[in-house]
């Protein structure tokens, strides 16, 4: 039966003789196998290089798919459920599904569903079978990936208060590159946005003929117009997701730009923009939450007076007024500021940073800096009002519910090794915003899970900075339908909380995780290869609260990147399931001392699929590597 079908796919294709390597792409295409087109063209190098000419036969065609799509491993797994090594009858399927892929719900009819869906011989399908087509086809398909389906669709509560959520959040949106000398363009918020990404930051200065622009000041950067960034963040704001965008506003636009910045606002979100509160109603004790906001845009700036007094003065003709805000100027690290480290600044830090190391630094005098904010934009403010953090208690007694913080990376740091109790009450109380420090002039990222594990819930890294961090957040925000928000634990949520990341006992149920590495397939070629080759090995990482981080490597397997078999197992405990992430990434031995990235692919744990699964792996950039794969076991109890 296979013959009779793969034969009748392809002859159409060969009634003018044989067919050359493009011939033979488009015909795979046509069959709907992913390939990588290095391991093809060695493939088919190979094949014809058995016979003179530069194409092949149906005969060799059907050699090449073999090699490609007829794997070992899925046919030992195939011979061990088939009577006979050729058919899966209805049954098998689903003795299949429920003893190895762990579907402990699956019936005659799921069985069914998947023969209908996967099996590509029409007589076999008719007879409620399966061949070895549609069972690789199966195992190859989004059902097998590692990542539950379930997870796929928005599937948790999305009625609670937004502070009990973590939050898509980039920092520097507007920057494509380094923070110094690098462009800003409007891609940086595009992108973010179609990432599922849902607060967006926009540093906004006076610009020319009264037209505010964007781009990180004192430095090189380039200038966007504000006005085209509204228009950009109207339009994509909500492809990816219905739920709401904050948009954090660093302004340090003279009180008549401010003006022209609510303007514009107002007239290009028009309906979109969040401008009072829901209902009318301004005693809050309670944040909205993100399903009561849906398709709504926030704005994350400072407020001057309340928010009865932006109501008021809503009917009134208020333009030109602009009242003054004070605040302490006074931060942990000259360089931990959300403010720009400036070019001059940036060439002299070195030496600043040796020279406190060698002297103590003298005491700062509280200097207090004035900012007038015009209350057209103020009162577009609502939920998310930027308050300046003073103290954990201070904000316990004095924080509306509405306030939110922005803490700079190296305090929150310093915060969570000395208060991490006091942390993580804080943040089932308040939003608050993690950002990077102003001394990492390349846009490098901090790792976000220590800042996850106190529940903080804007941990805002710099998008366009690839790396493990942005895997990491990439991975995490995979979750819940890949909306932007993610929400918390309980314990991280409770107000009465006595969790902390180094005193786990009681709040959560540890888990036995057990990843057996099987094989590879089609993985990237090394970069020195001419051919399709590489050394291929596997680091296997969870990330979590510090008693659950740790590294486990497979070992190196020789000139083999389209087919490398391992079947090495790895164990982990992990004693906080709900916040550990694991991150699988394939390297290329080049040397003892150097490993090429060749792919990834970072995941929360709780979103494991347990059997047998594939891994798909992405390139450095974040995009799908369609081809290359990992297959592994995964159990855990």
């Amino acid at each position: 039966m296979f013959h009779t079908w793969f034969w009748g796919a392809i002859q159409n294709d060969f009634k003018s003789g044989n067919v050359d390597l493009e011939g033979c792409m488009r015909l795979l295409e046509k069959m709907r196998i992913n390939f990588d087109e290095d391991h093809l063209k060695h493939i088919f190098k190979k094949t014809i290089d058995k016979h003179s000419g530069d194409r092949i036969s149906m005969d060799d065609f059907k050699a090449i798919y073999r090699a490609l799509v007829h794997r070992p491993e899925y046919e030992e797994l195939f011979k061990a459920y088939s009577t006979d090594g050729k058919i899966l009858p209805d049954g098998q399927v689903l003795k299949f599904l429920v003893k190895e892929q762990f579907q402990i719900e699956a019936n005659e009819t799921t069985a069914l569903e998947v023969i209908m869906k996967y099996e590509p011989i029409d007589e076999v399908r008719k007879k409620r079978q399966m061949s070895f087509e549609g069972f690789i086809r199966y195992m190859n398909s989004d059902e097998c990936s590692i990542f539950k389906s379930q997870h796929k669709i928005i599937y948790q509560d999305m009625n609670q208060p937004l502070c009990d959520y973590f939050i898509s959040s980039s920092h520097n949106t507007y920057l494509i590159a380094d923070q110094i000398v690098g462009p800003s363009h409007l891609w940086g918020y595009t992108s973010a946005l179609l990432k599922g990404c849902r607060c967006l930051e926009i540093d906004c200065w006076d610009g020319n003929n009264n037209e505010p622009i964007v781009y990180h000041g004192h430095t090189l950067t380039t200038k966007i117009p504000f006005r085209s960034v509204i228009h950009v963040i109207d339009k994509y704001a909500f492809m990816s997701s219905a739920y709401p965008v904050v948009l954090s506003l660093e302004n340090h636009c003279s009180p008549k730009q401010q003006e022209v910045m609510a303007d514009c606002l107002k007239t290009i979100l028009g309906d979109k923009l969040l401008s009072s509160p829901i209902g009318g109603d301004v005693n809050m004790t309670q944040l909205p939450s993100p399903e009561a906001l849906k398709f709504k845009v926030l704005i994350k700036n400072k407020k001057v007076g309340t928010h009865e007094q932006s109501l008021l003065r809503m009917e009134d003709d208020y333009y030109g007024e602009a009242e003054e805000v004070s605040e302490s100027d006074v931060s942990d690290s000259e360089y931990d500021s959300d403010d720009t480290v400036s070019l001059h600044r940036s060439r002299s830090s070195i030496k600043r940073r040796q020279d406190h190391r060698s002297s103590p630094p003298p005491q700062k005098r509280p200097k207090v800096k004035k900012a007038k904010i015009a209350l057209a934009l103020s009162d577009l403010v609502v939920y998310t009002k930027s308050q300046k953090f003073v103290s954990f208690d201070h904000s316990l007694q004095h924080q509306q519910c509405y306030e939110n913080n922005s803490i700079g990376e190296s305090t929150a740091r310093k915060l969570l090794r000395q208060s991490a109790k006091e942390f993580v009450s804080h943040t089932t109380r308040f939003i608050t915003r993690i950002y990077p420090k102003g001394t990492r002039m390349r846009s490098s990222n901090y790792f976000p899970q220590e800042f996850w594990n106190v529940g903080c819930q804007m941990v805002a890294l710099n998008f366009q900075t690839p790396g493990p961090q942005m895997e990491l957040q990439d991975g995490k925000f995979l979750d819940n339908g890949g909306c932007g928000y993610v929400l918390k634990p309980e314990f991280l949520r409770n107000l009465n909380t006595t969790f902390t990341p180094r005193n786990v006992g009681g709040h959560s149920k540890p888990m036995s995780l057990s990843i057996r590495l099987i094989s590879g397939h089609q993985l990237p070629p090394s970069s020195m290869s001419k051919t399709n080759k590489a050394d291929p090995l596997v680091h296997v990482e969870i990330y979590g609260v510090p008693e659950d981080q740790a590294r486990k490597k497979s070992s190196v397997i020789k000139s083999n990147a389209l087919s490398p078999k391992w079947n090495e197992t790895f164990s982990f405990n992990i004693q906080v399931p709900e916040l550990a992430m694991i991150r699988f990434c394939v390297e290329d031995e080049v040397s003892l001392a150097h490993n090429e990235f060749l792919g990834q692919y970072t995941l929360p744990v709780m979103s494991l699929n347990t059997g047998y699964r594939n891994i798909p792996l992405m390139s450095k950039e974040g995009i799908r590597l369609e081809s290359a794969s990992l297959f592994v076991h995964v159990w855990y109890y």
